[in-house]
Order: structure tokens, then C-alpha cells, then sequence
């Protein structure tokens, strides 16, 4: 009995990090699907570090966004015998977030290119982010 208690504990426990917590109705909610093109994580929001690079809440208003974008460049685009792995900063401005409502950031990548755009519930583009600096970040 024991040998599955302690079997059964890590199990349990890592499945509460796979939880999310209760949506802020006063909040804006963000949230990064995965991507099969590669990983999107939410860095900052106002200059200030998040927690979890899944989702976060936000106030309603203007804020600025910074998301991690890591990708694979085709060796086809570059002239080369392999994929490049490549990692991106982006910076996403939108001014009308709003209480209560869901979005969702959507990427993906042109050869060298990322691109991150802010979508409502319905699918709908608000804003895209502007490409920061690439390499080690």
C-alpha cells in the first residue's frame, strides 16, 4: 500500500500544475495555445515578469505584451543541409482589452520571419506584435 501511495503522489501533484485557475471576470484573460511550428511563451506584460507562460490575466485597457517565439527554419530557406532552430522576442501593443473577455495569441513563422497576432474569442485579428530581436533571448 505504501509503494502506491508513493507511486501515485508525483503523479497527482503534477497534475495539479496542469490546472488552470478561475477566470477574473474583472480581468482580461490571454491565453498560448501550443504549437506544433514551434513553442510561443508569455514573457512580460508592462515590463513586469509572469509566472506562467500558459496564460495570464490583465486589467482592461493598453498594455504591452512580450512573448518568446522559438522556431525551426527549414534548411530550404537558408541554403543549408539542416533545420536552424531560432528564438525571437516579439512586442504586441493593443489598447482595448477588455473585462471578462478571452484572447488567445496565435504564431507561426515565414523562413527567418515569426509573426504573433492577439485574437479575440471568435477567431478575429486585433493586433500584431512587431518583431523584436532574435538569437540568444
Amino acid at each position: 500500500m505504501r509503494i502506491a501511495l508513493i507511486i501515485a503522489l508525483p503523479v497527482l501533484l503534477s497534475g495539479c500544475s496542469l490546472l488552470m485557475p478561475r477566470h477574473d471576470p474583472e480581468k482580461a484573460w490571454v491565453e498560448l495555445p501550443k504549437h506544433e511550428e514551434g513553442r510561443l511563451e508569455a514573457v512580460q506584460v508592462d515590463g513586469q515578469d509572469l509566472e506562467d507562460d500558459r496564460y495570464f490575466q490583465i486589467a482592461p485597457g493598453r498594455h504591452e505584451l512580450q512573448v518568446r517565439m522559438s522556431f525551426e527554419v527549414e534548411a530550404a530557406n537558408v541554403g543549408a543541409e539542416q533545420t536552424l532552430p531560432r528564438t525571437c522576442l516579439l512586442t504586441l501593443d493593443y489598447g482595448d482589452f477588455a473585462a471578462g473577455q478571452r484572447y488567445r495569441l496565435e504564431a507561426g513563422s515565414r523562413g527567418f520571419r515569426p509573426w504573433v497576432q492577439l485574437q479575440d474569442a471568435r477567431g478575429e485579428s486585433l493586433a500584431r506584435a512587431r518583431e523584436g530581436r532574435c538569437g540568444a533571448v
